[in-house]
């Protein structure tokens, strides 16, 4: 097999997990190990959870999948229903797909084919923010920064110009590029695969105003953080801003299927049914609102609300922060810093030259936390916590002494 942001030949052999429960993972060798990433931020409510499962089995016995050209089915049907109550408002559109990449592919390509509709085609530059993470399907790619993952490909993307979370810095960039541009692109508050940089609430408003001002769209990639993890149900929603267009999945199944929902407007979606230059938008899988995952998005959104999970996971930020704060002191540590439920600790590099998703430490320090026994996988030089919600007291425990034994691994040695 050929896995994923994998170095084949330089990281270990995968680990073999033979079955999960809440927030621990058994592997073969009947290891355990604490899930402290939600298994890629997916696992909102942790592994096996019966009420999800409950939901995926009496689904597929009634209908398993049906094609969604054509044909419609109850579960996508209230699935849009409780996505556009509880999104930012004036979202009433949900398109449908597989994953985070796909859903911001399909925000893109409806933001630019847009403008097209309206006799603007020259609208094809977007703005992104600097260290940016979309996915890697060929449109993510593009607005997402090349380094340190996709350089090679750089040759094939799009026009993208980038800035920082800076303020000012995005309506001076709306200013140069005038009506060149479609739509701006970003992660809110929290720049997840890009080292989980974290950003005030104010830059988010200084978007929205920016945008508005230049008749530009809004999309908020929330693939990361949506659901909960910043404290609440979407980190627009935590800024009091509304985007034109809201990327959701990973959490939205809770890791349990693939599913993904583009929303937007309802001006954008009359543009697209009153258009005769297109008889549809030209986006569709095989996959699409599959029936079994809409019922298991469905179910989680049921314990969304029932347990609180937005205040849980702020809590076990919390609690995790609490016991790793004090290493901001050790002269290697640039920073520790939290949002909601995430906990993020920076390194400085161990050398100049040698940060980055790819630091030669980063697989080091993934063993460490093993032997802790929790699962932690840095991106590079930013060591970081993402726990789901059923995190008990021990998991929380174990978390903090995974990511300190990491930061004791990563103390440079000599004078």
């Amino acid at each position: 097999m050929w896995h994923p942001y994998t170095r084949h030949g330089v990281d270990d052999e995968p680990l073999l997990v033979q079955s999960a429960s809440g927030a621990r993972l058994t592997l073969a060798d009947g290891t355990e190990l604490v899930d402290g990433i939600a298994s890629w931020w997916a696992s909102v409510h942790g592994h096996g959870h019966p009420h999800l499962i409950a939901a995926m089995h009496d689904q597929a016995k009634r209908l398993d999948h049906v094609l969604f050209a054509g044909a419609t089915h109850t579960p996508a049907v209230k699935l849009a229903e409780r996505l556009v109550a509880i999104a930012p408002a004036g979202l009433s559109r949900v398109f449908y797909s597989d994953d985070g990449s796909t859903a911001v592919e399909v925000a893109l390509k409806m933001a630019y084919h847009a403008w097209v509709i309206r006799g603007q085609p020259q609208r094809r530059v977007f703005v992104a923010l600097e260290g940016a993470y979309h996915g890697d399907t060929f449109g993510a790619m593009a607005v997402g920064d090349p380094d340190p993952y996709f350089t090679a490909f750089q040759p094939l993307f799009f026009e993208v110009h980038r800035i920082p979370p800076t303020p000012h810095a995005l309506a001076a960039k709306l200013k140069e590029l005038g009506n060149r541009v479609a739509a701006v692109i970003v992660e809110p508050l929290l720049q997840a695969a890009g080292g989980m940089v974290m950003y005030p609430e104010a830059f988010l408003n200084d978007c929205r105003k920016s945008c508005d001002e230049s008749s530009v769209f809004l999309i908020a990639d929330e693939v990361a953080t949506g659901f909960g993890r910043t404290g609440s149900m979407f980190a627009c929603g935590r800024a009091g801003v509304k985007p034109d267009f809201l990327c959701l999945s990973k959490a939205l199944t809770a890791g349990m299927a693939l599913l993904s929902a583009t929303l937007t407007t309802e001006a954008v979606f009359q543009q697209f049914r009153a258009s005769k230059q297109v008889p549809f938008f030209p986006h569709g899988h095989t996959m699409t609102a599959n029936p079994i995952a809409c019922a298991v998005a469905l179910a989680s959104l049921e314990l969304m609300e029932r347990d609180g999970v937005p205040a849980k996971l702020d809590g076990l930020g919390r609690a995790i922060f609490e016991g790793v704060h004090s290493l901001h002191k050790e002269p290697h540590v640039k920073d520790v810093r939290r949002l909601g439920g995430v906990v993020a600790i920076e390194l400085f590099p161990e050398r100049e030259g040698t940060s980055g998703y790819a630091a030669p430490r980063s697989l080091h320090l993934r063993q460490v936390a093993q032997r802790e026994g929790v699962l932690l996988r840095p991106l590079g030089d930013v060591l970081y916590a993402w726990p789901p919600a059923c995190a008990n007291e021990d998991d929380v425990a174990a978390i903090v002494r995974g990511l300190r034994a990491q930061v004791t691994a990563a103390r440079p040695i000599g004078p």
